[in-house]
């Protein structure tokens, strides 16, 4: 009777969509002793932000990281641990001095940082302030001949006037229940939207002849207003990093306070002048592009042959040293292999760890190492590889504690990360699941193939008013006891996907590009 009972019993529960999902508690008490007792966190960064400095792709800064990572993960006894080249990346790129001052009617340095993959100055350059105002390419013609050797300023747009909103912010349990809701069908673009994309498109084209137009009237430099405000800028680079993108002027992003200065001087009827320099440096010798590969063998002989994969992008700007963008992706996933190998766990499925190159230009690592071992998302071609995949969990959202998981429109894994998530309750408030989408990382190549990818949900804290990519993206942004959070949780979904019976669910694969 108990049986038929237990039988009928289990029955109901997955005709109700209750998980049976098995959780080895003293596992997960392992973890969290080590994580939280333990942590290297803090080695870590420094290794990775402090002492590589700033990783913009193919530079000396990324090697200098990828190269610690690879031997920091072998030392803990991690296998394969390689830097693998996933394709042709481009140009290595370096500065060697930027400095911009404004020198007339008084002195004053300005907050400024080259746009990445920018040439030198000839030299120091000095004299008067010339500010351009093109808005169609008919403004050309007033500016033809007359630039040569000449300072250009181009004013920032938007108002860089005071806000009264907080800086770091927690997700409010508001915040989550709402994320919690399906998104509303996109549909077709209003006329409105519609509008705007033509604007944004003319805009960037009209840019791009722009800057054709002052470097064939050789101006000297180009100085150009930034995105942000009160002292933080928002780094930028084009494509100067392809082999055969020929070399633009030299261009520096100024903080737009230091450029709205000038600006007001000038319409003001008072001369201004600057004098600036900048050293840079391309590297040819080595155009491919590099990921941190390292792996974790499983130790069942039936399901050592499958694959738990973890990442994030070490790539970084170039206008600090890239700490909530991504070190800190990196940071936790280095700390959660380091975890699973301190605890002596040994997963049943190879778990394998991926620090990505070139996401900053647009997802380059991840999406060329899923193409080279999993499948063609243009072609849908797959590799047998591609069936021996659990899931690629990733974290790119800062340094913001984890609050819960974006499903990727995977309904299937609900009921599976509900009951994961259950030993963390003491640590996650209002943990959320939502079966949306988020976009603009690394988890996206291995779900445009049919793998299950994930991107964890994390607290903003300056995620997008003060860090990623400006000149403020240093260790200080860091919040150490939130990094041991997240690191603590990822090996544990890690862990647990490696030893489950069964890999994740997939849903139905879709052809076509994401």
């Amino acid at each position: 009777m108990k049986i038929k009972l237990l039988f009928v019993s289990i029955l109901l529960s997955t005709a109700m969509g209750i998980s049976q999902e098995s959780v080895d508690l003293d596992a997960i008490e392992k973890i969290k002793n080590e994580g939280f007792n333990n942590s290297h966190i803090e080695a870590i960064a420094f290794n990775l932000i402090d002492k590589s400095g700033p990783r913009l792709s193919n530079s000396e800064g990324y090697k200098r990281a990828a190269n610690y990572a690879t031997e920091q993960l072998a030392e803990w006894g991690l296998t394969n641990t390689n830097l693998e080249p996933w394709g042709e990346f481009g140009k290595g790129w370096e500065i060697h001095k930027s400095y911009v001052a404004m020198t007339k009617p008084y002195y004053m340095p300005f907050i400024a940082v080259p746009k990445a993959w920018t040439t030198s100055t000839d030299g120091e350059v000095s004299g008067k302030v010339v500010f351009v105002d093109i808005s169609s390419e008919e403004d050309f013609a007033k500016y033809k001949g007359t630039l040569k050797g000449a300072i250009v300023a181009v004013k920032p747009s938007g108002d860089q006037g005071p806000t009264f909103e907080p800086d770091a912010v927690r997700f409010t349990e508001e915040q989550l229940k709402e994320m919690e809701q399906p998104e509303e069908p996109r549909g077709e673009r209003t006329p409105e939207q519609e509008e705007r994309r033509k604007r944004w498109m003319a805009m960037r084209e009209l840019n791009q002849k722009t800057g054709t137009f002052l470097k064939e009237e050789g101006v000297a430099v180009i100085l150009k207003g930034a995105r942000g405000m009160e002292g933080t800028l928002f780094t930028s680079g084009g494509r100067g990093y392809l082999k055969d993108t020929p070399e633009s002027v030299s261009e520096i992003e100024v903080a737009p306070e230091h450029l709205n200065l000038l600006a007001r001087l000038d319409s003001n009827g008072v001369p201004v002048e600057v004098e600036a320099e900048i050293k840079t440096s391309f590297d040819e010798s080595d155009l491919q592009g590099y990921n941190v590969i390292g792996e974790i063998p499983g130790s069942d002989k039936k399901l050592k042959s499958e694959i738990v994969m973890m990442g994030g992008h070490l790539d970084s700007w170039h206008g600090a040293t890239g700490a909530t963008d991504n070190a800190a992706g990196c940071i936790v996933m280095m700390e959660a292999a380091r975890i699973l190998k301190a605890t002596g766990l040994n997963p049943k499925r190879t778990v394998r760890i991926a620090l990505w190159g070139g996401e900053e230009q647009g997802l380059h690592g991840s999406r060329n190492y899923v193409k080279n071992h999993f499948g063609d998302r243009e072609t849908m071609e797959l590799t047998k590889e591609q069936e021996k995949v659990s899931a690629y969990y990733n974290i790119d959202n800062g340094t913001g504690r984890i609050r819960g998981i974006y499903l990727q429109g995977n309904d299937k894994v609900k009921p599976i990360f509900e009951e994961w998530f259950k030993p963390f309750d003491s640590i996650i408030d209002n943990t959320t699941l939502t079966i949306r989408n988020t976009g603009g990382t690394d988890h996206l190549g291995f779900d445009a193939i049919g793998i299950p990818g994930f991107q964890f949900i994390q607290d903003p804290i300056e995620y997008r008013t003060r860090t990623h990519h400006t000149n403020m993206d240093t260790y200080e942004r860091l919040v150490i006891d939130d990094l041991k959070q997240m690191a603590v949780i990822v090996a544990s979904f890690v862990y647990n996907t490696a030893q489950r019976e069964e890999k994740l669910p997939r849903e139905p694969l879709e052809t076509g590009t994401d």
